[in-house]
C-alpha cells in the first residue's frame, strides 16, 4: 500500500515518517518549496524528539519523499490523508477550512483513480462531507466519475512525543460509511494493531466530534485546577497537596490535573473555540467550555498582574528575565504560549525582557519581532543578569535544579515567580529566594 500526506506540520510529518518506518512508501506533499527542499536533506522543520533520525532512516531506504506537486503526490498512491492545519479564524473563532478545502479540490482536480481520502486535520463536525462534496464538485467539473471513499480518521499526538505516540497509539478512531472503506483502513493500520493499538470504529460525525471532545475535556481538567489555585491562595491552602488528594482517586486520574500559568499550544485554545462556535452555528450554549476558555485568559492575567503588583506597574529601569517560551517542553511550538502573552504585557508596562528557551527561542523572536528592550540569549544563566524577577513559563528539564546561590548573585531582586510550580517549597525557603508560584503559599516575602 502506498501512502500519499497532505501537509508537513506536526500531524502530517509525523505521520509520514512513522507509515514510512511501518515500511509503507510515502510521499508527503507541502506548498511551501523551502521546507520540502530541507525535508529531503533530512533536515527537520520543526523539533520534536526522534524526528530527525527518524526522518533521515526512512529517506536513506527510500520510502519518504517530499514534493509540491500535488498531481504527483495524488497519482501516487491509493490513499491519501489529509493533515494540513485548521487555525483558528480571526473573526469568529471558528477552523478555518481553506487548507482543508484546497486540498479537496486539488485531489479531485487530478485523481484519476478509486482513492481512500483519511482527514488526520482536526476539524468541526461536517467537514468530511464538505470534504466528500468538494471532491465531487471538481470531479463533475471535469466531467470525471471516480469513486472515491472519505474516512474520518483523527489524531491523538501530544507535541513532544508525537513521534512515540504515533508509532503506539493508544487507540485508532476511524469514522467511515461504508465496510469496504474499513476494511482498507484496517489492513492500513494492521502494523499498529498488531503493537497493540485499539481501533474504535465509529461513524463520521461522532469520530469528528471524539476528536473535539477529547481536547475539550481535558483543557477542562486543567482549567478546573487552576480555578482550585485561585481559590487556594484566597484560603491558605496548597494546591499541589489537593492534587495529590484529587490523582489518588481512580475516576480523576493523576493526568492533565497540574495547576499552572494556563493552557496553549495548536490544539487546546483552538479546539475549544472552534466546539464554542460549532454549539453557536447549532444554537446550543457550550456554558462549560465558555467557562474553560475565559479561566485559561483569567490564569495568563492573574499571573502578571501579579509579577506587576510586586515590581510595580511601571518597568522603567527595570528587567525581567523569562525561562521558557514554548507552550510546553518538549517542541518548539509557541502558538496561544502563556510565555509569549506575558512578555507583550511585561514590554509594554516598560520593562526590559531577557528571554531563553532551548529550542523554540527563533520561533519566538519571529512572532514579538526585533525591539530594543527584548533580548533572547543563548544560555538559561545569560537572561539573569540584573534582572528584577525571574518568571518561568516552561518546564524545561535544565530549569529543574539550578544553582539558586548562583542565581543570587547574577539577580539584582531574588525573586521568583513559577508558573509552573516546577520548586519545592522547603528548598526555596532554604534558597533566600521570594518565591511566588500557582496556589501555594507565597515563601520568603
Amino acid at each position: 500500500m502506498k501512502i500519499s500526506v497532505f501537509g508537513t506540520g506536526y500531524v502530517g510529518l509525523a505521520t509520514g515518517v512513522c507509515f514510512a518506518d511501518m515500511g509503507y512508501t510515502v510521499m508527503s506533499l507541502d506548498v511551501d518549496p523551502e521546507k520540502v527542499d530541507k525535508l529531503n536533506q533530512a533536515i527537520p522543520t520543526i523539533f520534536e524528539p526522534g524526528l530527525e533520525d527518524i526522518l533521515k532512516r526512512n529517506l536513506d531506504a527510500k520510502r519518504i519523499s517530499f514534493t509540491t506537486d500535488y498531481k504527483k503526490a495524488v497519482d501516487a498512491s491509493d490513499i491519501l490523508f489529509i493533515a494540513v492545519g485548521t487555525p483558528t479564524s480571526d473573526v469568529d473563532g471558528s477552523a478555518n477550512l481553506s487548507y482543508v478545502v484546497s486540498a479537496a479540490e486539488s485531489i479531485g482536480q487530478f485523481m484519476s483513480s478509486k482513492k481512500t481520502i483519511l482527514t488526520k486535520s482536526t476539524v468541526p463536525v461536517g467537514t468530511n462531507y464538505l470534504i466528500q462534496s468538494t471532491i465531487k464538485k471538481t470531479l463533475a467539473a471535469r466531467g470525471a466519475k471516480i469513486d472515491f471513499d472519505i474516512v474520518s480518521n483523527p489524531e491523538f499526538l501530544r507535541e513532544g512525543t508525537a513521534i512515540h505516540d504515533c508509532l503506539h497509539p493508544d487507540r485508532i478512531v476511524i469514522g467511515f460509511e461504508n465496510e469496504a472503506a474499513a476494511k482498507i483502513v484496517r489492513r492500513l493500520y494492521d502494523p499498529f494493531i498488531k503493537n497493540g493499538a485499539k481501533m474504535i470504529e465509529m461513524d463520521i460525525s461522532s469520530a469528528e466530534v471524539t476528536k473535539y471532545a477529547a481536547n475539550a475535556f481535558l483543557a477542562t481538567k486543567i482549567s478546573i485546577m487552576n480555578e482550585f489555585s485561585r481559590l487556594c491562595d484566597k484560603v491558605g491552602a496548597n494546591i499541589e497537596n489537593v492534587r495529590v488528594g484529587l490523582s489518588a482517586d481512580h475516576r480523576i486520574g493523576p493526568h492533565f490535573i497540574y495547576a499552572g500559568v494556563g493552557y496553549g499550544g495548536s490544539c487546546f485554545p483552538k479546539d475549544v473555540k472552534a466546539l464554542i462556535h460549532t454549539g453557536k452555528k447549532y444554537d446550543e450554549d457550550l456554558k462549560i467550555l465558555n467557562a474553560v476558555e475565559e479561566t485559561n485568559f483569567i490564569q495568563r492575567d492573574r499571573f502578571v498582574n501579579h509579577v506587576l503588583a510586586k515590581l510595580g506597574s511601571k518597568g522603567m529601569g527595570k528587567k525581567i528575565a523569562v525561562w521558557g517560551v514554548a507552550f510546553k517542553p518538549g517542541t518548539d511550538d509557541i502558538r496561544e504560549s502563556p510565555s509569549l502573552y506575558a512578555i507583550e504585557k511585561f514590554l509594554s508596562a516598560g520593562y526590559a525582557v531577557s528571554a531563553y528557551d532551548p529550542v523554540a527561542a527563533e520561533n519566538a523572536k519571529i512572532q514579538l519581532g526585533s525591539r530594543a528592550d527584548l533580548t533572547f540569549v543563548p544560555h538559561q544563566d545569560d537572561a539573569l543578569g540584573g534582572a528584577d524577577a525571574l518568571c518561568i513559563f516552561t518546564e524545561w528539564k535544565s530549569f529543574l535544579q539550578p544553582d539558586f546561590a548562583k542565581l543570587k548573585k547574577s539577580m539584582k531582586q531574588s525573586v521568583i515567580f513559577d508558573g509552573r510550580n516546577i520548586y519545592d517549597l522547603e528548598v526555596m525557603r532554604e534558597s533566600g529566594f521570594e518565591y511566588h508560584s500557582i496556589g501555594r503559599p507565597v515563601v520568603g516575602a
